[in-house]
């Protein structure tokens, strides 16, 4: 039977300006082998943002994007949603400075939601939430981040990894007998949530000298409290322990198996990772996203991001079942089905 379905509509995305290339790192850390890091990233070209730069800034380029491609008008948005874990302010919430930049109307929702790698599938879920359940018609999904400005300019390992950037999807109510956006599987374990964290500079430990002073770890990389932290070792045991059957599990409730599924889209987290994930679950190279050397690791940015060049490459079309999954910073994790329109 034909009932209201959300449907994914347009993606346009956007990279910060300024590039961080292997030869620029080489040079500013001499003593450092760039070309293993290269090999266990896959990363060979980051994209950094200005220094008067936000993620707000980036994600309403990625949305003028779609308006002047004419996907849609501005006064056609009844909701916005912005997935950081950089905004602009500690308060008002980003989106609703966007609102009115981008010249919604002010009868548009808009609120901020604060996830990482596994944002873009929740806000999935959010935004098919709100259309399924009639309360808007057109829901602007904006998903982004700017880690560069949490990482200290000596954390070589943080530095390799990380790229500045944002995408906005498009989704759209219509009339469908099958369902179009989902099912959604989620999972949360926060007692992983000290291995990627900056842990000071908010209101659990205020921003004092102290939180501000820079300290240097066994790996010679500089961090302060105020900055990026990540346990690069404990995120990929996590990873490979949960994200296997999380998968698994959303096949499951979506009655499909792996034969079923055109094409897989992981959070491009590092390509050892996720060629490690990939060759534990058996998917095959050619039905299985990477686009870290280009793009890095852009957060909640990274499945539309790889999603869209997916699209535009071809090796995705009209019909086709995408399986997507974040997982990271949290622990948050989440996997979903798309049907393409």
């Amino acid at each position: 039977m034909k009932r209201r379905r959300a449907a994914l509509k347009a993606i346009f995305s956007y990279l910060a300006p300024e590039k961080l290339t292997n030869n620029m790192l080489a040079e500013r850390f001499p003593d450092w082998n760039i070309d293993k890091a290269y090999q266990n990233t896959g990363v060979a070209v980051r994209s950094i943002a200005a220094a008067d730069q936000c993620t707000s800034d980036l994600g309403i380029i990625a949305a003028e994007k779609m308006f002047a491609a004419g996907v849609c008008n501005p006064q056609d948005i009844d909701f916005l949603l912005f997935c950081t874990q950089t905004p602009d302010y500690f308060l008002p919430a980003s989106a609703c400075l966007m609102q009115d930049r981008l010249g919604l109307p002010t009868s548009c929702g808009a609120f901020d939601f604060n996830l990482g790698c596994s944002g873009y599938v929740y806000g999935l879920a959010l935004g098919k939430g709100l259309i399924e359940a009639g309360l808007a018609e057109n829901v602007l999904l904006i998903v982004g981040d700017t880690p560069s400005k949490a990482i200290n300019p000596r954390d070589k390992g943080a530095l390799a990894l990380f790229s500045d950037g944002a995408s906005a999807t498009l989704l759209t109510a219509l009339t469908s007998e099958d369902e179009l956006i989902g099912p959604f599987v989620f999972g949360t374990d926060g007692k992983g949530a000290k291995n990627l964290i900056i842990p000071a500079g908010a209101f659990r430990q205020r921003s004092c000298p102290e939180t501000r002073a820079e300290r240097m770890d066994n790996d010679g990389n500089v961090r302060s409290p105020e900055q990026l932290f990540m346990d690069g070792a404990e995120i990929f045991n996590f990873t490979l322990q949960a994200i296997p059957p999380l998968v698994n599990r959303l096949l499951e409730n979506a009655g499909l198996i792996w034969s079923e599924i055109d094409y897989v889209i992981f959070h491009q987290a590092n390509q050892f990772m996720l060629e490690a994930l990939r060759r534990k679950i058996k998917i095959p190279k050619e039905k299985f996203a990477l686009i870290l050397e280009t793009h890095g690791n852009t957060s909640s940015a990274s499945i539309p991001m790889a999603l869209e060049i997916a699209l535009q490459e071809g090796r995705i079309a009209k019909g086709n079942k995408i399986l997507i999954s974040g997982f990271g910073v949290g622990y948050s994790m989440a996997a979903a089905i798309i049907t393409l329109i």
